[in-house]
């Protein structure tokens, strides 16, 4: 491994009180992994500061948005919706992670519960998974038919064409992580008191079906193209992926950036 060349503007970094705090909380002496926190620290401030203008510009011209985040259990989905979220202003925006279905709704159209969470004039919702679990989770842990799997992947489309031509503005993540690394994840979330709330049955048998998972993930990505793709963003490196989801946010939504806030 190259060692890490320390210049002057990284001591002057190193000796501030973040510096010096994010180097002891980490255990061990690095110097290279504390400047790319301090580093990132800095850039999700910014970042954090134009979500706040376009909230505000959202909020202003009633617009509406959604953002959908996808990914294999324990890709940092949760992780990148609190950094997006944790600056703006929590009476304009929801986040909504679904239980399955109720007796009621496992007999309505698939898409309802979905079209109940959608936003208000103003207000960003949030999907930490979202209708697409039909097109992978379920099929893979048998939740769902053939048939329905079918039908899902025929309708989605046009549901999101709809979503688009009455003024919803749509943004869909896909945040993707290597087998080895969802393994550590796993290791890490069951050695953790804090954590272990997180691990469900789903979890448990997520890498033995991780070959299942990808074939249902490349036919979504293929059905997705025809009109509204997914960003598909890295996630091996949760930082990286956090600057990258909100990076493409303020890129794809057209938001004022001369707003004043």
């Amino acid at each position: 491994m190259r060692e890490f060349e320390i210049k002057e503007e990284h001591i002057q970094k190193l000796n501030s009180f973040k510096g010096l705090f994010a180097m002891l909380s980490q255990g061990t002496i690095n110097f290279g992994k504390t400047i790319r926190f301090l580093d990132y620290e800095k850039k999700l401030k910014r970042l954090q500061l134009e979500l706040v203008r376009l909230q505000t510009w959202a909020i202003k011209n009633d617009e509406r948005i959604i953002i959908v985040f996808e990914g294999r259990d324990a890709a940092g989905k949760g992780g990148a919706i609190r950094r997006t979220t944790e600056r703006i202003n929590p009476r304009n925006f929801r986040i909504i992670a679904l239980n399955k279905p109720t007796k009621e709704e496992s007999t309505q159209w698939y898409f309802q519960r979905y079209i109940k969470q959608f936003p208000k004039e103003g207000e960003i919702v949030f999907f930490d998974r979202s209708w697409y679990n039909r097109a992978v989770v379920e099929p893979v842990n048998g939740f769902c038919s053939d048939q329905e799997h079918e039908i899902f992947m025929n309708q989605v489309n046009d549901f999101e064409r709809m979503i688009s031509e009455s003024g919803i503005r749509l943004v869909k993540f896909y945040l993707s992580i290597s087998k080895r690394e969802q393994e550590k994840r796993f290791t890490d979330i069951k050695s953790d008191p804090l954590k272990q709330w997180k691990m469900t049955a789903v979890d448990e048998r997520a890498q033995d079906l991780w070959d299942k998972y990808t074939f249902y993930k490349n036919k979504m990505f293929d059905k997705a193209k025809e009109f509204s793709p997914f960003k598909i963003i890295q996630a091996n490196r949760k930082t990286s992926a956090r600057i990258a989801v909100i990076e493409h946010i303020l890129k794809t939504i057209p938001y004022d950036k001369e707003l004043e806030i």
